[in-house]
């Protein structure tokens, strides 16, 4: 009887052999199909000064510290145009005359008047003098009883009057020097001059025409724009809902859109103490912002749109964070360096601005989150790597 062959079992070596090969083939497989890892830009969280600020909701405007709209007193013919646009003129320099011919001869007048009723005082009070003189010889003569005693009180009485009659031609002087003031006061209203040193900015009048002072009520356009732009500062309307945070004194930052790139140093002049309701459904209040070094090499001009950034609360040395770095709920995705994955962080927070987010609490000095939010696949959970 013939017995059969028996096959011999495999070896364990032979089935970890295949065990190892299936794994690495699975290895291989995941490794070249996974997905890249999504590259972001990183932030870290670090100390640095962050500021509690308040910016202005519409186009603020630069403005001189002193613009007059100046308009002769009286209405005339424009006789003189001693001033063009652009020109530098000094305080007290004519601008502009109107036409005033008439005036001019009745202050030559009242001053011919003065001078004939000078003359004419001079004559009544000598022969006042005289007659005082007259009078007091006439009491000499009744005290040796040589004039009668009506003869003396004739001569008292018309050293009286002719006395009165000097003193009445003397208070016409007064009324001749005030006829002079009168006249001179009216030329001056014809006059039109510069209240202070400046720059011309706009004329409206040409010789010929006639210039109108402003009716009150009705604002007609000024014979001669003056401007001192030798000082300006920025005004610009503020949130009422701002407001109560703004103070004289506190530092502020003046973008220009006409500078490009510069941002000048300025400081808070002036808090309107009422609010504007031009806009019932937007009310603001003026705040004014003086430039505390004025652009040199710049061509500062008056009527520049201008935005300020006014600083209410500084805190130096605090833990901070690129402000867009934060998702809502105040919420950051860390990244971590041991896996490169990110996890969803909630953080407390301090003051804030556009630029900068103070961290108060969940992040730690040099933790690293993403800044670029918006990427596709960036999420918790997700496998990143740093551009």
């Amino acid at each position: 009887m013939a017995f059969s062959r028996q096959r011999p079992l495999p070896s364990p070596l032979k089935y970890l052999s295949y065990l190892i090969a299936l794994l690495l083939l699975a290895f291989a497989a995941w490794h070249f199909t996974r997905p890249e890892p999504v590259r972001v830009q990183l932030a870290k969280a670090e100390r640095g000064t962050v500021e509690a600020t308040v910016s202005n909701t519409r186009a603020g405007t630069v403005k001189a510290c002193r613009r007059a709209k100046l308009a002769p007193p009286a209405g005339g013919q424009i006789a003189h145009l001693l001033v063009k646009k652009g020109e530098r003129v000094k305080a007290d320099q004519v601008l502009l005359e109107l036409w005033n011919d008439d005036l001019q001869a009745q202050a030559r007048l009242a001053e011919q008047q003065l001078a004939t009723t000078t003359t004419r005082i001079d004559e009544i009070c000598a022969v006042a003098e005289q007659s005082g003189n007259a009078a007091a010889r006439a009491r000499q003569l009744r005290e040796r009883g040589f004039i009668s005693p009506e003869g003396l009180e004739r001569a008292e009485a018309d050293a009286k009057a002719r006395q009165a009659s000097c003193a009445a031609a003397r208070s016409e002087i007064a009324q001749s020097r005030s006829r002079i003031d009168v006249a001179r006061a009216g030329l001056r209203r014809m006059v039109l001059r510069a209240p202070f040193d400046g720059v011309v900015a706009d004329i409206s009048g040409e010789l010929g025409e006639y210039a109108t002072p402003s009716p009150p009520g009705i604002p007609t356009p000024p014979a001669i724009d003056l401007i001192d732009d030798r000082c300006m500062f920025v005004s610009a309307p503020i949130d009422e809902v701002d407001a109560a945070n703004i103070k004289a004194g506190q530092p502020s930052r003046i973008v220009l859109d006409a500078i490009k790139g510069k941002s000048f140093a300025g400081k808070v002049k002036r808090v309107a103490p009422y609010v504007l309701e031009l806009e019932k459904q937007a009310r603001t209040v003026e705040v004014e912002v003086d430039f505390v070094e004025p652009p040199t090499a710049e061509n500062l001009l008056v009527g520049y749109s201008a935005d300020v950034e006014i600083v209410h609360t500084s805190h130096e040395k605090a833990l901070r964070i690129p402000t867009q770095t934060l998702l809502e709920g105040k919420r950051v995705l860390l990244y971590r360096a041991t896996d490169g994955m990110l996890e969803e962080r909630v953080v407390t927070t301090g003051l804030a601005n556009w630029e900068y987010t103070e961290i108060t609490g969940g992040l730690n000095e040099g933790d690293q989150i993403v800044l670029s939010l918006d990427q596709a696949g960036v999420k918790a959970g997700a496998r990143v790597q740093p551009k």
